[in-house]
């Protein structure tokens, strides 16, 4: 009898043991995070498809990245549809006011460069007032004047200039804008900078892709796209002549030369029209965004932990992988600061990452 009672107390104690077992796994997994949203820039699309394939391989963890343009990324994130936004342009102060307290993280640097569709494929030069004057519809010939004197070895069709631009809210028209509204005070006055222009002249397309295949197909077209893009597609870039006077050509080194600046804490810099001597004059860090209180809606801890562990992993193991893609990878400093910004990001009043 009291070996009956013995096994029926093992059988009752092990049934126990594989219950709680059993519920201590699917509560494991069900807070398990498989995936992650995102939604943005188009200027890091290839930069961002390599990280977040790789991530996945060796986390296991998917992250669904749509390229809708840093506009639709904000907005996504604002209406708290994707666990993170993807912009090319700081946040503006309204954009802020409209938010709670949102981290950028910049994810590495990239250049814009103007492109175009001519006999040949010369590669050229170009004086910051020239490129306001044609996008603003000044300058409508190819062999005008102001562009065969930057350029008298080059013999310049008699073709019209078709101006090309994105149609949609972009962070890589703002900062192309951002870089015009320093150097010409008439596109600071009108159109000024912004995702989003009221444009005096030319056609628009949606994102770097749109605008890189539409000037591939348009004779004298011009338009401006990341550099990766241009590379891509096997397009010309121009050079252009910067603040300290000298023509230069957008590369990972002049990209990264143009970062060689005091950055505020927040990271939200406009690095156009640097002052480095050797820098390129259109360069901009790409950023992610989130929400520096974690808890919100239904949000759980842990995808609020996948989403910092993420942006933690992008800004160290993600950088090896940024120059084979004609990105500049970040600067130590820029490290250093982001690894603060993400480090201050709650859940329950509690830092994420100690």
């Amino acid at each position: 009898m009291k070996t009956k009672m013995k096994a029926i107390l093992l059988l009752i104690a092990g049934t126990g043991l594989l219950l709680y077992s059993c519920g201590g796994n699917k509560k494991n997994n069900e807070s398990s995070v498989k995936e992650i949203l995102g939604a943005g820039a188009t200027f890091p699309y290839p930069y961002y498809s390599k990280l977040f394939d790789v991530y996945n391989n060796e986390k296991g963890i998917k992250v669904n990245y749509q390229s809708i343009g840093s506009g639709g990324g904000i907005k996504q994130l604002q209406a708290k549809t994707v666990d993170f936004g993807a912009s090319d342009a700081p946040m503006s102060d309204e954009e802020l006011s409209k938010s709670p307290a949102i981290v950028h993280i910049p994810t590495c640097l990239g250049a814009v460069v103007v492109t175009y569709n001519l006999p040949g494929d010369p590669v050229l030069k170009f004086t910051p007032d020239v490129v306001a004057d044609i996008f603003l519809g000044k300058i409508t010939k190819w062999n005008d004047n102001r562009i065969t004197s930057a350029n008298p070895n080059i013999k310049l069709p008699d073709m019209s200039i078709s101006v090309i631009h994105r149609s949609d809210g972009s962070g890589t028209t703002y900062i192309f804008s951002d870089y015009l509204s320093k150097v010409s005070d008439d596109w600071k006055t009108k159109p000024g900078k912004g995702k989003s222009l009221d444009w005096p002249v030319g056609l628009g397309s949606k994102g770097n892709e749109g605008v890189s295949g539409l000037v591939k197909q348009t004779p004298g077209g011009i338009g401006y796209v990341e550099l990766n893009y241009a590379i891509k597609n096997k397009m010309p870039a121009a050079s252009l002549k910067n603040k300290s006077g000298a023509f230069v050509e957008a590369s990972l080194e002049s990209t990264s030369a143009a970062a060689n600046v005091t950055l505020p804490a927040d990271l939200r810099v406009s690095l156009t029209n640097t002052a480095a001597a050797n820098g390129y004059p259109i360069c901009s860090f790409t950023y992610l965004l989130v929400y520096k209180d974690q808890k919100y809606d239904t949000r759980t801890e842990a995808q609020a932990k996948a989403s910092v562990e993420l942006a933690w992993w992008v800004i160290h193991d993600g950088q090896q992988y940024a120059k084979d893609l004609d990105y500049a990878p970040l600067p130590d400093a820029a490290v250093k600061a982001a690894e603060t910004n993400i480090k201050s990001i709650i859940f329950d009043n509690k830092p994420i990452m100690q």
